[in-house]
C-alpha cells in the first residue's frame, strides 16, 4: 500500500472515531493557547488526523484532493530519489502539518477560544510539491468550471485566492494555513529535491520560446 493510501486509511479513521469521542476530538484539535502556554506540542500534528464534526464535505474534499496528487508525488519522487521516496513524502506532508500551524501560532498564541481541524495545510504541501515536479505538465481543473488549467497557474490563482481571503476574513476557514502548507511544499521540493529546480525552469522557459 502506498504512503498516500496509509495517510488516507488513518485519517479517515481517526476522525470518525473523534467525531464519535468528544474527549478525543478535543485533545487532537489545533488550539494555539494550549501549544504555547500548556507545552501541548502534540497538537501540532495530531489535528491534521481530525476533520469538522458535521461536516463529512471536508474530510471527504482534502481526501481526493491527496489521493489525486499524492500519488503523482510518490511516483517523482521514486524516479527521482529511489528509496528514500517514502521518506521524503512523509516530511513534505508533516512539514506541511507543521507549516500550516505556524502563522495560527503567531496571530492566536493568547486566544483560548481559537481552535483548527484539518489536514488542509499538509494537503496544500503535497498539492504544491506535484506543481513544483510538473508546473506546466497536465491540468488542474476548478470545481464548477469546465476547464483545466496549467498547474503552475492553478497555484497562482489558489494562493491570490487564499491571500484574498485570509485578508477579508468573515469564515471559519484557517486561510493562512492552506498558504503555509503550500508554501512549504512547494519550496521544500524545489530546493530540496534534486533536479527540480532547473526541471521546473526549464519547463517555463520551453513553454514560452
Amino acid at each position: 500500500m502506498s504512503v498516500t493510501l496509509i495517510i488516507i486509511v488513518v485519517t479517515v479513521g481517526l476522525s470518525l472515531m473523534a467525531n464519535n469521542n468528544s474527549e478525543l476530538y478535543a485533545k487532537m484539535l489545533f488550539n494555539p493557547y494550549q501549544v504555547i502556554h500548556r507545552k501541548e506540542w502534540h497538537r501540532i500534528i495530531t489535528h491534521a488526523f481530525v476533520h469538522d464534526k458535521g461536516n463529512i464535505f471536508h474530510l471527504i474534499f482534502n481526501m481526493y484532493v491527496l489521493y489525486s496528487f499524492g500519488s503523482v508525488v510518490e511516483s517523482f519522487l521514486e524516479q527521482t530519489v529511489g528509496s528514500l521516496a517514502s521518506l521524503l513524502y512523509l516530511f513534505i506532508y508533516f512539514g506541511g502539518v507543521i507549516a500550516a500551524t505556524v502563522p495560527s501560532i503567531i496571530k492566536h498564541k493568547d486566544d483560548y477560544g481559537y481552535n483548527s481541524v484539518g489536514a488542509s495545510g499538509a494537503v496544500s504541501a503535497i498539492l504544491f510539491s506535484a506543481i513544483a515536479f510538473m508546473p506546466l505538465q497536465g491540468g488542474i481543473g476548478i470545481i464548477f468550471i469546465p476547464i483545466s488549467l496549467p498547474p503552475i497557474v492553478f497555484g497562482v490563482l489558489y494562493i491570490a485566492y487564499e491571500m484574498y481571503m485570509d485578508k477579508r476574513g468573515g469564515t471559519n476557514v484557517a486561510h493562512d494555513a492552506h498558504i503555509g502548507g503550500a508554501a512549504f511544499g512547494f519550496l521544500f521540493t524545489l530546493l530540496f529535491i534534486p533536479n527540480v529546480l532547473s526541471n521546473f525552469f526549464n519547463q517555463l522557459l520551453a513553454y514560452f520560446n
